[in-house]
């Protein structure tokens, strides 16, 4: 276990000494997707953008009557924020990659970018967060991208309309990255429907062809890493929470999720020092999805009271003990929450769905016919991003074309911030 905290120490005296290997003209300086992933982009390679911006903290009741269970007592309503220009401007709605919040590190970086560019801003916190499966989700039970874009179409509705003529908009825009980006992509269709926004461009960053395939790649990742083998996945699993448990109570600035477990990965390495390796950061990618997976599984087995995690129609306080529940959702793979949650919600609703049909619609191809001639939207990605099957980047080309960009490296979202990669975003946007 010892490696796996000390893997990067090579890199992160890389990032000091600047003695990076560049690929072509696209000189990003990681060449190891994985790495990308975790540390993302060098201070020294990223944009220039604003430090500070107001970003205003909005809470938004979508559901008035819901109730609410007592374990969710803190969620008062659904959070997002918005950033404003003085006057009239366009604005860019962004979409959260799986399981994140509206403050995610990566909208928040997202937003200042766009702010500097002359848009205002709103993002939205992923449908597989907890916030939003408790306070916008019609179903509650989140994975279904056509109902996903509903709830989040509905939402984005909402807070124009709480906005009012404090704000002067003049066209709309939206991305997304991760999910994010796929589920962009299903909003855009929604809203050809619709005509509410009537989007002038959408941007796809890193976005999941197939949601299953891409959560089956993470899952194995976890899985299949584990030091000594998936025997030992009880005592992995404890001693990477005790780890950054310890983190996390030393911390007061950070949320517990995804991107804090990446900042504690770093913190360890840069303390102990090790060479990469990239079995211990494909088990730390895994792990860091699967507690986002766990929050959503949970949240949705509480919500909509299926039963398959707590007891059907048992109430839980605020003061429970979660630890037995933690177990079982910590060793659910996504396959589980479709096959015990998903599937048979839907299917109760419309018994001639099968399992197989329910499948094919987790992704892009269920409209790739729409993606195809709708020329507003466009598509990045990275040629070693991970959570893309075999054949997927191949499928991006053909659907996108000239409207497609596959950059060399970066693995999956690490080069967002690189100042490449938001100069082609800004430009997308305002040319």
């Amino acid at each position: 276990m010892r490696r796996f905290f000390l893997s990067v120490l090579v890199i992160s005296f890389m990032l000091t000494t600047a003695c990076w290997a560049s690929s072509g003209t696209y000189d990003f300086p990681l060449d190891n997707g994985l790495a990308a992933t975790i540390l993302g982009t060098p201070k020294d390679y990223r944009a220039a953008v604003p430090e500070k911006i107001r970003m205003q903290q909005k809470r938004l009741t979508v559901f008035p009557d819901r109730v609410v269970p007592e374990l969710y007592w803190y969620q008062k309503g659904l959070e997002y924020f918005i950033v404003k220009q003085r006057g009239p401007a366009p604005l860019i709605f962004m979409l959260a990659g799986t399981g994140a919040s509206h403050n995610s590190a990566k909208n928040q970086a997202m937003a200042r970018a766009f702010y500097q560019a002359g848009f205002h801003v709103v993002s939205i916190p992923s449908p597989t967060h907890p916030n939003f499966i408790v306070t916008a989700s019609s179903t509650m039970v989140p994975g279904k991208l056509e109902d996903d874009a509903r709830d989040i179409y509905r939402v984005m509705q909402m807070i124009i309309q709480k906005a009012g003529n404090r704000l002067q908009v003049t066209d709309y825009y939206l991305t997304g990255y991760s999910l994010g980006g796929t589920q962009s992509a299903y909003v855009s269709k929604l809203d050809e429907e619709m005509k509410v926004f009537c989007f002038k461009k959408v941007l796809m960053i890193n976005p999941s062809v197939s949601l299953f395939n891409s959560v089956e790649i993470i899952d194995d990742m976890l899985e299949n890493n584990i030091p000594g083998g998936i025997q030992n996945f009880q005592a992995f699993w404890n001693d990477m929470f005790k780890r950054f448990s310890d983190a996390y109570e030393a911390s007061d600035s950070v949320v517990f999720g995804p991107e804090f477990l990446y900042k504690a990965y770093k913190k360890r390495v840069l303390e102990e020092g090790l060479e990469p390796d990239n079995t211990m950061m494909s088990a730390l990618i895994g792990f860091a999805f699967r507690i986002s997976s766990m929050s959503m599984v949970f949240t949705s087995d509480v919500m909509s009271n299926s039963g398959v995690i707590k007891p059907r129609n048992l109430e839980l306080s605020r003061n429970e003990s979660m630890s037995d529940y933690s177990k079982v959702t910590g060793g659910m793979r996504f396959i589980n929450y479709f096959d015990e949650i998903l599937y048979p919600y839907y299917k109760a609703r419309e018994p001639g769905l099968s399992r197989q049909e329910m499948l094919d619609g987790l992704g892009l191809k269920n409209i790739e016919s729409y993606l195809r001639n709708a020329t507003k939207i466009s598509m990045v990605t990275n040629e070693d991003d991970f959570i893309l099957a075999p054949g997927e980047i191949d499928f991006l080309r053909r659907v996108f074309q000239d409207r497609g960009t596959v950059f060399p490296k970066g693995g999956h979202c690490g080069n967002m911030d690189f100042t490449p990669n938001v100069a082609n975003m800004i430009n997308y946007f305002t040319n």
